[in-house]
């Protein structure tokens, strides 16, 4: 385990979001795009606001930054924007990893609250598995909304792009 390893499966995890984003979720209609669901976080739009808002305050909180407050899916209708937000929160997860160090991976970077146990490199991990995640929730609900979905595996990623 190291930092390049840590930076190689954020490139998949980056990479598979943008993937779904291009090939489903910019093309949905509005009412697609919000269309109530009764599972986990919602709506496709719940599901992409809540990814990105996990991944901005856990990122924030490793930078050491204020965590920003989530953001209201209820206030988000334009997908532009909403990239764009994401584009933002993908930038500072790169400028972080972009320094990320072999030596720091077994190091707790939180000094008190639930997680002051935890190694970073188990943070890394969290992050991006819970990613894994939500995207398989995401292509359930566009599977539903009529959209041919592929997988997300990652050794397809790691095919195509190896170390």
């Amino acid at each position: 385990m190291n930092a390049n390893a840590f930076r190689h499966l954020y490139e998949y995890h980056f990479s598979e979001n943008r993937k779904i984003w291009d090939n489903h979720i910019s093309s949905l209609s509005n009412e697609q795009f919000s269309q109530n669901a009764d599972y986990s976080h919602g709506s496709v739009r719940e599901q992409i606001v809540h990814l990105m808002s996990v991944d901005e305050a856990w990122f924030s909180d490793l930078r050491g930054v204020d965590i920003p407050e989530s953001i209201d899916p209820a206030t988000v209708d334009d997908r532009e924007n909403l990239r764009a937000l994401w584009n933002g929160i993908e930038q500072n997860m790169r400028d972080y990893l972009a320094t990320l160090r072999d030596e720091v991976l077994f190091e707790k970077p939180f000094a008190e609250g639930e997680d002051k146990d935890l190694l970073l490199w188990q943070v890394l991990l969290h992050v991006c598995n819970h990613g894994t995640d939500h995207r398989a929730q995401i292509l359930r609900l566009l599977h539903d909304l009529g959209e041919k979905t592929g997988p997300q595996d990652y050794v397809f990623y790691a095919y195509d792009n190896p170390v």
